[in-house]
């Protein structure tokens, strides 16, 4: 074959993808009519479709501020030349969004003005742009578009990214406040499934929820205190007896407006000091370096993978550790995230754990470890 025409032929089956990695676009996703065809970008166009979803808790999920039973979602699909990209938009109560706040943004959502979904920054660039919030909203047609994306490459999109799946981190499993019964039941339930606990504290009875939890195990714990403890030397007394109890870091000790008093408690504290509330977005993160150790980066507050990948270099090049954490959400949302999680230092990917009603298989958790499936997008299958 002449150099030409090699050229010609490998070209018609082939796309420039982020980063400047040539991959192979006809690779066929399962149960797919048929191989996804180069040629159709400019004549085919993309549909989105979504329906609300209430997830249902396994155990009643306590944190210092509210406790609930359920949580509000919303599903959500776009189609395109016989593929399909699953996302999904998890609205817990201090997201201040809703199911119907949800449904509008959508609702003003024309993926039809767009004739390539490879094209993703122009596309997620807009959802952006046609709102200053709604970003589970904005979260949800990320993932489904990354989803779409990555079976019409027919890869999975760590291996995209060029992360190693052997990588990922133990994720750790969330024990939520609540009486001592019931925390050694919880406790007893993971402790043989999981490497590393995380446990919701910032109330009266921190010391307690911990000290339960080791009547029945030694497993390392990170602690989330969710804003809940209010004076920075009572906060940082409580860091250091936590270490001696086999605490390994922290999450937002106090309020994401204190960030002097934030940074105080990180420069002395013996643990490594995680954001969760004080960090949403890309643009959050210069005002808190240097209050903070790291930072948590949840796709619902992010608006998506996108930026949560963007998110995650730009803390890295700044020196500072990541995690990667999610509300509770299917495993569709959550195995979104864990596309992620062979770059991180933290794992808390177990939301589709604390539900009886997935309706997806992605992500799993082996020996308390995260493992991916080597399926293309974001792994997902319909249960």
């Amino acid at each position: 074959m002449k150099r030409r025409e090699f050229i010609k032929t490998a070209g018609a089956g082939a796309v420039l993808v982020g980063g400047g990695s040539l991959v192979s676009a006809c690779c066929q996703e399962k149960n797919a009519p048929h191989p996804y065809n180069v040629n159709l970008a400019g004549k085919a166009r993309m549909k989105l479709s979504f329906e609300p979803y209430e997830l249902q808790l396994r155990h009643t999920f306590t944190v210092a501020s509210y406790s609930r039973k359920t949580t509000p979602d919303v599903q959500v699909k776009i189609e395109y030349d016989g593929f399909t990209g699953y996302g999904e938009a998890s609205m817990p109560p201090y997201l201040g969004q809703t199911v119907e706040s949800v449904s509008a943004f959508l609702g003003k959502v024309d993926l039809g003005i767009f004739d390539d979904p490879f094209r993703i920054d122009e596309i997620l660039t807009h959802i952006d742009s046609l709102s200053e919030g709604d970003t589970a909203a904005k979260a949800a047609v990320d993932i489904a578009l990354h989803d779409l994306v990555g079976k019409l490459m027919g890869m999975p999109w760590y291996r995209i990214w060029g992360l190693d799946a052997r990588k990922t981190p133990d994720t750790t499993f969330t024990i939520g406040i609540d009486t001592p019964e019931v925390v050694r039941e919880k406790t007893r339930e993971c402790a043989d499934k999981f490497n590393i606990l995380k446990v919701k504290v910032g109330l009266d009875n921190d010391k307690q929820m911990i000290e339960t939890i080791r009547e029945i195990t030694d497993l390392p714990i990170a602690v989330d205190a969710n804003q809940g403890w209010k004076d920075r030397e009572e906060a940082l007394d409580e860091i250091f007896w936590l270490r001696e109890h086999g605490v390994v870091m922290v999450e937002q000790p106090m309020a994401k407006e204190r960030i002097d008093d934030n940074a105080w408690i990180t420069e002395r504290s013996p643990l490594p000091i995680f954001a969760d509330e004080a960090i949403q977005r890309l643009r959050d993160i210069p005002a808190i370096k240097g209050a903070y150790t790291g930072i948590n980066i949840k796709l619902m507050k992010c608006t998506g993978m996108r930026e949560a990948w963007k998110m995650l270099n730009y803390a890295k090049a700044e020196g500072m550790k990541v995690m990667t954490g999610c509300m509770t959400e299917t495993s569709c949302a959550v195995s979104a995230a864990a596309q992620l999680s062979p770059a991180v230092d933290f794992a808390d990917l177990d939301g589709n754990l604390l539900i009886s009603n997935d309706r997806f298989e992605g992500m799993t958790v082996e020996n308390g470890k995260i493992t991916l499936p080597d399926r293309p997008g974001i792994g997902l299958k319909l249960i």
